[in-house]
């Protein structure tokens, strides 16, 4: 349920969207791209950017579920293997429910230090920040709309929209970074791994 409602929200962001360029694209043929296009392209990609952003705080949220859920699965596991240590050669994922356990559940193997250069890149693959790059684009856009449109040159308006985009970028990277090892660090394991 957890995925299914994941790929839901993606496929609903994208196609407001998709529909929101349709509409500036047509809106640009009438108007040329003047005032009235820039005022209906702010008030359209506004929408556009609060739907990306909740799309995106759902998607963290899920992701953080699913990890609960994936504690749970090595529980169970961890019950198989003291009822039938004999089975232990046939587990490919972790029966700890602590944060290495989990991590190596997930598929990220993270080294004993802690996280690392790869973990960084894994995060990239994730929906959360790849929507969250689609929905920093739109920031970007937007801010660069309403730089032009109180007057700001061509160049300075660029410049807001690229600030914009690095911005939120970052900003959202860090924020699901952060919140997804908080909720794996709180988990108090009830089968953690031994040291070493």
């Amino acid at each position: 349920m957890t995925y299914t409602e994941s790929l839901s929200r993606v496929t609903m962001f994208l196609s407001v969207l998709s529909a929101a360029v349709v509409a500036l694209a047509f809106l640009a043929q009438v108007d040329n791209f003047h005032e009235a296009f820039n005022i209906a392209a702010v008030l359209i990609l506004s929408v556009v950017l609060f739907i990306g952003l909740a799309t995106v705080g759902r998607l963290s949220t899920l992701n953080r579920e699913d990890a609960r859920w994936v504690m749970g699965m090595n529980r169970l596991r961890r019950a198989y293997l003291e009822l039938h240590p004999e089975l232990e050669p046939y587990f490919m994922t972790a029966s700890h429910d602590d944060q290495r356990g989990i991590m190596l559940t997930l598929g990220v193997n993270m080294p004993r230090g802690g996280f690392s250069i790869l973990d960084l890149l894994h995060g990239f693959q994730t929906l959360p920040l790849m929507i969250g790059v689609i929905v920093s684009v739109v920031a970007g856009v937007w801010a660069s709309l309403i730089g032009a449109w109180v007057g700001v040159s061509t160049p300075g308006a660029v410049a807001i929209g690229v600030a914009f985009f690095f911005l939120l970028a970052v900003a959202q990277f860090w924020l699901a970074r952060r919140n997804f090892i908080k909720f794996v660090t709180e988990v108090t394991p009830a089968f953690p791994a031994q040291p070493g």
